[in-house]
């Protein structure tokens, strides 16, 4: 099975790297796992279990079962980031536990407590590979988590767009522009302008028109490329962002791992569509449980809702601010039905590198368009791990 994955067509619980330490234990070669004659018997260290004096370390092998993990000395160790890891691990367990020396050999409890660290960020490695292989957007998604054991979140399945509940259809757009170029010399007014509304973005993507105003982007009937300026969201996100564990109770956050423009799209807030009927069921339900992911599409009716609690992307991690950097708008591409907008968010201001991505569930515009934007208000009731938080930030 092993030299013919492709072709396999019964799914397989085991992953690859299982995979690979099962090859590599039985000595088979297989071109799927990248395992051949010449690197059979490679050594790639995976991850430091130990250290003891003078700069000795015990290493667990990549594609090896630990029963064959070997002290070996420093010099034969040429991977330095994950040596830099170990040692920051090491310090910080030594001063959780108040010792200020380094022991010429770590405890059996300070080994299991590495080793256990090094398979957590494994797992959450693999976790944020599945995230990238999903999207074909260009921004990519990296994992962090220092501050305790949790995982990826479970019963929940990340989806870049709308899943469809039952009992909604999403009417596909029926016409399109007829514009070659649709920001310098639009027909018609491009998409925007035969909706009556302007068109929203100026030369570089940055949204220009104000909160509440609807975003219609030209959709796969027009007649314009995709490098339109007027295709700004349908291009996904463009910024490389981190899910991370935040160290004041609030769950998982979002933090954007490079500067972000003033008014450029960020990212779209994704889940299941799903009736007002049906979100006030599980409304109630999630009441109970503590928190909650409905947002409500009430452009201009309130007829349904998103529910981001078991579908969602990268938004599902964003928290709450009472002074945010994300702003909501209403967008429009290849269904028109204005009862359901996509939820795209947008930068307030410039946003620094390494800053959390807030937005406020509670958010308001301006007493005409309140409704347009407004969270429906069971979203973020505290309570459980890794639900969003109503405290400020």
């Amino acid at each position: 099975m092993a030299e013919n994955l492709k072709e396999c067509q019964v799914a397989c619980k085991a992953t690859l790297e299982q995979l690979e330490t099962v090859c590599r234990e039985e000595g088979v070669i297989c071109k799927d796992l990248g395992i051949n004659k010449y690197n059979l018997c490679d050594f790639e260290v995976e991850y430091l279990c130990n250290y003891k004096k003078v700069e000795f370390y015990l290493v667990k092998w990549k594609g090896y079962p630990e029963s064959m993990s070997t002290w070996e000395p420093r010099k034969n160790l040429k991977c330095v980031d994950l040596l830099t890891q170990f040692w920051e691990d090491v310090h910080k367990e030594l001063k959780r536990q108040k010792k200020r020396s380094i022991p010429k050999k770590l405890d059996s409890a300070i080994s299991s407590h590495l080793v256990q660290k090094a398979k957590h960020r494994q797992i959450l490695r693999q976790w944020e590979v599945h995230l990238n292989s999903l999207g074909t957007h260009k921004g990519r998604i990296s994992v962090c988590n220092e501050v305790d054991s949790e995982g990826p979140p479970k019963n929940f399945t990340y989806i870049n767009d709308y899943k469809v509940g039952e009992g909604i259809t999403l009417t596909e757009v029926a016409v399109g522009c007829e514009c070659t170029d649709c920001l310098d010399n639009p027909v018609d007014g491009c998409c925007a302008g035969a909706s009556q509304h302007r068109f929203a973005y100026n030369d570089s993507g940055q949204v220009r028109i104000r909160p509440g105003m609807p975003i219609y982007e030209c959709n796969k009937r027009c007649r314009c490329g995709p490098d339109c300026p007027n295709r700004v969201v349908q291009r996904g996100i463009q910024y490389s962002l981190c899910i991370f564990r935040t160290d004041n109770g609030r769950g998982w956050g979002v933090r954007t791992m490079e500067r972000i423009r003033k008014n450029t799209f960020v990212m779209e807030y994704v889940g299941e569509i799903i009736t007002t009927e049906e979100a006030e069921r599980r409304g109630h339900i999630y009441d109970r449980e503590g928190a909650t992911y409905l947002f409500d599409l009430d452009y201009v009716d309130d007829e349904y809702t998103v529910d981001a609690a078991h579908y969602g992307n990268i938004s599902h991690f964003v928290n709450h601010s009472c002074d945010p950097n994300l702003q909501v708008y209403n967008v429009f591409i290849n269904n028109l039905d204005e009862r359901l907008p996509r939820i795209a968010f947008f930068a307030t201001r410039t946003i620094k590198t390494g800053e959390e991505l807030t937005f406020d569930y509670k958010m308001q515009i301006d007493p005409v368009d309140a409704e347009s934007t407004k969270m429906d208000s069971n979203f973020s009731l505290t309570g459980l791990p890794g639900s969003p938080k109503r405290e400020c930030v």
